[in-house]
């Protein structure tokens, strides 16, 4: 073993005083994973159109990545119909693996299959309520609609009045792109932050108001990556290579994605293997010194064994 790190994990004129940097850095990284441990999220979609194929997903991808950036750990992703027992379920199963977040999307709206609240309001055991914040929201985006002339009237009809209906101790969150406010609402331990279903409202709340509590709850570990694109090796080769790397820099994750000749070519139209490498560290500069080790090893191995590195592209943060 110590052979296998002298030719593919040091370098010439590594000191002592380097290595020992290293160690440091490395003991460092790991104290602050276990005291980020907790920092895990769920996502749950609700929704039939998910189920039924008509839509895609694109919120969970978005929610996952935003996550992730934030030095969040997203361990799972759900998707559910709009059924109040299955969302009770979902969340009941959700609780008890004490997610730090779990962040939901959709069945906020005023038609009868928007169930969301219900079903969440049910398995905690709590009743749904008119929130007094939420409704004013409601009223003043109707008032706006009214005045730019969208809708013939403010009033505050029973469909209107229902997406202001919350889990009781439940805290609105202000919706800058729709109507229905997004709602934030603790359970033990875990902070659940109940989103729209529609791409844009989702966002916008969670960049406005659910972001900086993962930011700030996330202390200060970040999530970066870096790619490269291997030609001229296969898959079953490259994946004792990664393994390899990977024993050697456990604090790097190698992932490899295989795209299609039109997605990603190379050199004569030959597909090319990404290989994804990311980290979680406490800042930049440590980062950048693991990922460029693992990629450089990498690189040396894939020329070893016959491939080609197409591309290497400059280290990059999420």
């Amino acid at each position: 073993m110590v052979a296998k790190q002298e030719k593919i994990g040091r370098k010439p004129g590594f000191s002592n005083k380097n290595l020992a940097n290293s160690i440091k850095d490395l003991s460092s990284n790991t104290t602050m994973e276990k005291t980020h441990m907790s920092r895990h999220a769920e996502i749950l979609c609700i929704g039939n159109e998910l189920l039924i194929g008509k839509t895609v997903n694109t919120n969970a991808t978005w929610l996952a990545k935003q996550a992730t950036s934030l030095g969040i750990t997203v361990k799972r992703v759900t998707v559910i119909g709009d059924n109040i027992t299955e969302i009770a379920a979902a969340v009941k199963e959700a609780l008890a693996r004490k997610p730090r977040f779990l962040i939901t999307t959709g069945g906020l709206g005023p038609t009868f299959d928007d169930m969301t609240l219900e079903g969440i309001a049910k398995v905690l055991g709590i009743k749904l309520k008119v929130n007094t914040q939420a409704l004013n929201m409601i009223k003043a985006k109707y008032e706006a609609y009214c005045r730019e002339k969208r809708i013939p009237t403010a009033e505050l009809t029973p469909p209107r009045v229902k997406m202001a209906t919350l889990p009781e101790g439940a805290e609105p969150l202000r919706n800058s792109v729709g109507t229905a406010p997004g709602v934030k609402l603790k359970a033990g331990q875990t902070l659940i932050f109940i989103l729209p279903g529609v791409p844009p409202e989702m966002e916008a709340i969670f960049e406005e108001s659910v972001a900086p509590i993962l930011r700030k709850l996330a202390g200060e570990g970040a999530f970066f990556e870096k790619s490269m694109f291997v030609g001229n090796i296969v898959e079953s080769s490259l994946a004792p290579l990664i393994d390899r790397v990977m024993l050697e820099n456990p604090h790097v994750y190698v992932k490899s994605h295989v795209y299609t000749k039109g997605v990603v070519a190379g050199e004569n139209g030959h597909r090319l293997i990404e290989l994804h490498l990311s980290t979680k560290t406490r800042n930049q500069r440590m980062a950048q010194r693991f990922l460029e080790q693992a990629a450089n090893e990498l690189a040396k191995l894939v020329a070893e064994n016959g491939g080609k590195v197409e591309s290497f592209p400059c280290f990059v943060k999420s």
